[in-house]
């Protein structure tokens, strides 16, 4: 067999060099196919309950708009301090001071007036004030709230010197004598007429001969509408008073109604501390017939309240209940 060329020997070992190549080209090529499918495979599933992270942005991807701070939020609104409440009316120091030693005028003043009084005690916010103490001009005395104690007697008393006493002494307890000689000299003033004191202060022995002597005249259904029981009468307070029309001679009671002397008390008794005490229309809260004569002294600050407000009874103006009957 003729030996090879140098040239024929140079190629086929060109040759071989090259496959040579191409043969570790390959297996590096499988390696790295291999091994990226190895890897492939043992990346871990998520589980059930696991979701994908999300994909990293890329560097295409527009960059995200930046937002504002958050602004702090406000402070809620604070409800502002409560105002300094009133004392109570029955602690205040006027109104303890003046239940102590001042006058009943000074106790309604220390509660603001005749109006502020009469609200204080209507609607409870003045426990202290006890209209049924004897003694005071606020009393009420009706036919469910007797006297305590029953024989009561005013103190200090004085007689009218200014108006005529046709019957009884006349006495009244001293503020109510002196108002009454004001109002008394008002309606000569106003030339309306005169007037005259029919009966005043009554003490319980005397209301009880009164009553019984109704009783057996009128029977007791009769005199209660006209007469009260012995401890329920007003006129034992000393603050109340009958009148009668003294125009040339005085008249009586029943001679009183539809008198100028009658209405002009309707329109003026309370500027002198007075009201009618028994109204026309109000026996279903009284339990009296109309009485126009009878005057009942409460004081010029609460008299005024009375009228001003329209009030026909005291049981309405201090919002206590109708007493139309006794107990018992």
């Amino acid at each position: 067999m003729p030996a090879a060329s140098p040239h024929t020997r140079r190629a086929h070992r060109t040759s071989r060099r090259v496959r040579l190549v191409r043969r570790r080209v390959l297996a590096v090529t499988l390696v790295l196919v291999v091994g990226a499918s190895i890897a492939t495979f043992a990346l871990p599933r998520p589980s059930d309950g696991e979701a994908e992270a999300p994909p990293s942005p890329s560097a295409t991807s527009p960059a995200p708009t930046p937002t504002a701070a958050p602004t702090p939020a406000s402070p809620a609104p604070t409800s502002p301090a409560p105002a300094p409440t009133s004392p109570a009316v029955c602690d205040d120091p006027a109104v303890v001071d003046a239940l102590a030693s001042g006058t009943d005028a000074e106790v309604v003043a220390a509660l603001g007036g005749g109006e502020a009084f009469r609200a204080a005690v209507a609607s409870g916010e003045a426990p202290c004030i006890d209209v049924t103490e004897a003694g005071r001009t606020w009393v009420v005395v009706n036919k469910r709230n007797a006297l305590d104690p029953l024989d009561y007697w005013p103190t200090p008393q004085a007689q009218p010197q200014g108006i005529r006493v046709v019957s009884g002494g006349g006495w009244l307890r001293a503020d109510a004598a002196d108002a009454l000689d004001e109002l008394a000299a008002a309606i000569v003033a106003d030339g309306v007429g005169t007037l005259g004191v029919d009966s005043a202060f009554r003490p319980y022995a005397y209301q009880v001969d009164l009553y019984n002597g109704y009783v057996a005249s009128r029977g007791r259904a009769a005199a209660d509408l006209r007469s009260a029981r012995p401890g329920h009468s007003e006129h034992q307070t000393g603050l109340a008073v009958d009148v009668v029309a003294c125009d040339g001679g005085c008249g009586s009671h029943d001679g009183f109604k539809g008198t100028a002397e009658a209405e002009w008390l309707v329109d003026n008794a309370w500027r002198f501390g007075f009201i009618i005490r028994y109204e026309d229309g109000a026996t279903a809260t009284t339990g009296y017939s109309w009485e126009p004569w009878h005057l009942r002294y409460i004081g010029v600050e609460l008299a005024e309240a009375y009228d001003a407000g329209g009030y026909g009874t005291l049981e309405d103006f201090f919002g206590l209940p109708a007493a139309p009957d006794y107990d018992a």
